[in-house]
């Protein structure tokens, strides 16, 4: 039963890596269960460790809802440059790798042109989207990183 739950929290960092650049999983919050797979075994986490990776998991998950709004705000971004991100973040995902950083960034683009903006201003909301997109996905792969170490040193150390 100990190979099957490690082999399952195992799984579920891999998920929790691609889940930090593909906004429709969880990242960090899969990397997180990867921990308490160990729960039942001998080589469980502490305490402290599972609290403060839950602490982790809730302000990661906080912060990567509120940044993207954050970003579009400071580039000043219209509701359809907003929009055109969330858009274009979701096609991006056919189109792995690139469409992973061109589709928020084309899809702001294109949202802040249907609105009625300039080129330059369309431009600058595009990379508001991008800075937003790239800062949002370094903290979820620090996160899951973390939570890979721990696993790690718990499972095999």
């Amino acid at each position: 039963m100990e190979y099957f739950l490690i082999t399952l929290g195992a799984l579920l960092l891999v998920c929790g890596f691609i889940g930090s650049a593909v906004p429709v999983l969880p990242g960090p919050i899969l990397g997180y269960a990867a921990l308490w797979t160990l729960v039942p075994t001998a080589k469980a986490p502490s305490t402290s460790i599972l609290a403060f990776g839950a602490a982790i998991v809730i302000v990661v998950s906080i912060v990567d809802y509120v940044l993207p709004t954050f970003f579009a705000k400071k580039f000043k971004c219209s509701g359809w440059g907003v929009f055109g991100c969330a858009v274009g973040t979701i096609v991006g995902l056919f189109f792995l790798p690139i469409g992973l950083i061109a589709g928020p960034f084309l899809g702001t683009v294109a949202g802040e042109l249907i609105a009625g903006r300039r080129i330059g201003h369309a431009l600058k909301g595009g990379v508001g989207a991008l800075v937003g997109y790239v800062t949002t996905l370094a903290m979820n792969l620090v996160a899951v990183a973390y939570f890979a170490i721990i696993f790690i040193r718990a499972a095999f150390g």
